[in-house]
């Protein structure tokens, strides 16, 4: 065998199962066909994170009076935002390069595709094609933004995430199909740079995966800052003959026409498996995604999957936390299984969103009997000193035996916030632990302490 270990996509899971590999003293390879740090370096997390706190800067800027700043004749200059995006974009990629050398894991480019024998034929740029092989082979290859039937994507009228980050130009009017972390990123992010934003979200709340109350904080929010949003709504065609779309959305009241530059469809993602030799080897799928066990192995002997091409979130950190957790079995160590439950979640538009662990009404539907504390941001010094009174926390516990079941939050920062929740979760942390730790005052994180308080009829500052 040329390798230890081969890991095919050098993403946020394949690139740190390699180095992990790397670590533990395994000869590591990795194949990528595009850029290394796979599409959350390159057209994902980190670049969308730089057109955020540019559209969070204008905002600044545009309210700056609130603060006693007198600005004037300010604009965007939406080419020099798309260009810092970027240049982030290819810094970070030039730093999984250094990682890569820095941990001895030789770098293949090219395009992969599986073979029996625990081989990866690799063709590369120049149509040549070798073969090379390992002990063990991990399956890393993500996700795209997937397509509907009725909503073809065509690179400029109709178009998905990859394409919105890096438009020439800064389109009049934007339709966003679907409410997501995507949808609803993209679509504050155009907004707030001036654009005529409409939300087209086919369940009755956005961003339906949240708990509700957070839904309806961030429609209120959104709406105030003069976005359309339609709910319980289904785009049921574009027609891109013209100069621009007329987007037909089906609604509860009928047939509604809405004439746009551009449509985003951010209606999910679909994983890489096509076309990679899984038929060729007999690994199993199912719904669209490779069957793993608890420790990413396939049905075949030597050949694992992690990260967006397996059945669980689709985020950055639950593909790092597979390919870890996966490459230390490999390694002969004992690792704890992942547990899917103490996810966080993180939205970053404008109020930012952040949770993790159950709804309230998941709670209720599992069984338990329940404490529940909301503290709203009205209330919190650092957020009215900040300007940022939109939002609150909500925390959910068990009644009995005061475990923490989950937390939601919406408001400046949270997402920098819910890692206590995440860690107090794991430490089997209870209410009155959370309440009797001291948190420092002013700051936007008090309010755990205060939303706990409030659920057991502690609360001060209410």
């Amino acid at each position: 065998m040329d390798f230890d270990v081969i890991v095919l996509g050098s993403g946020p899971g394949g690139y740190v199962a390699a180095i992990r590999a790397s670590q533990l003293g395994l000869k590591t390879a990795i194949i990528e066909r595009e850029s290394l740090g796979g599409i959350c370096l390159n057209w994902g997390c980190i670049p969308t994170k730089a057109l955020l706190k540019s559209a969070n800067v204008f905002e600044y800027i545009k309210h700056a009076s609130d603060y006693g700043i007198e600005v004037k004749d300010s604009s965007v200059n939406f080419d020099s935002v798309i260009k810092r995006s970027r240049d982030v974009a290819n810094g970070m990629s030039k730093g999984i390069e250094f990682l890569m050398k820095k941990n001895k894991i030789e770098v293949i480019m090219g395009t992969g595709t599986l073979k029996s024998g625990k081989k990866i034929s690799v063709k590369s740029e120049d149509g040549k094609s070798k073969d090379v092989s390992a002990k063990h082979i991990i399956i890393a290859t993500g996700a795209r933004s997937r397509e509907l039937p009725n909503l073809p994507q065509d690179g400029e009228k109709i178009i998905g995430y990859r394409k919105a980050m890096s438009l020439e130009k800064m389109p009049k009017k934007m339709v966003v199909v679907g409410s997501g972390a995507i949808g609803v990123e993209f679509a504050y992010l155009y907004n707030a740079m001036g654009v005529d934003v409409t939300v087209v979200e086919y369940m009755s709340n956005i961003v339906p995966v949240e708990d509700e109350e957070v839904s309806a904080q961030l429609g209120r929010s959104f709406k105030k800052n003069g976005m359309n949003i339609m709910t319980n709504a289904e785009v049921t065609s574009v027609d891109t003959k013209g100069k621009g779309c007329k987007v037909t959305v089906k609604t509860k009241k009928g047939e509604e026409v809405i004439d746009c530059d551009i449509v985003l469809s951010a209606v999910g993602v679909t994983a890489n498996i096509e076309n990679i030799g899984l038929e060729d080897v007999g690994i199993k799928t199912e719904k669209g995604k490779i069957v793993v066990d608890g420790f990413y192995k396939t049905n075949v002997d030597g050949y694992y999957a992690i990260g967006d091409c397996v059945p669980g979130q689709a985020l950055a950190h639950v593909a790092s936390a597979e390919g870890i957790i996966c490459v230390e079995k490999i390694a002969g160590h004992n690792p704890e299984p992942l547990d899917y439950n103490n996810i966080p979640g993180c939205t970053y538009c404008s109020p930012e969103i952040a949770s993790v662990g159950y709804t309230e009404k998941a709670a209720k539907e599992a069984g338990y009997e329940l404490k529940v504390g909301k503290f709203p941001f009205s209330a919190s010094g650092k957020a009215s000193a900040a300007g940022h009174k939109d939002g609150f926390v909500k925390v959910i516990y068990d009644a009995k035996y005061g475990e923490l079941l989950g937390a939601h939050m919406i408001g400046a920062n949270v997402t920098e916030m819910i890692a206590e929740i995440v860690t107090a979760r794991k430490l089997e942390t209870t209410g009155h632990e959370i309440l009797k730790a001291v948190h420092p005052h002013p700051t936007m994180s008090e309010a755990v302490m205060e939303a706990t308080a409030a659920a057991y009829d502690e609360v001060i500052h209410l």
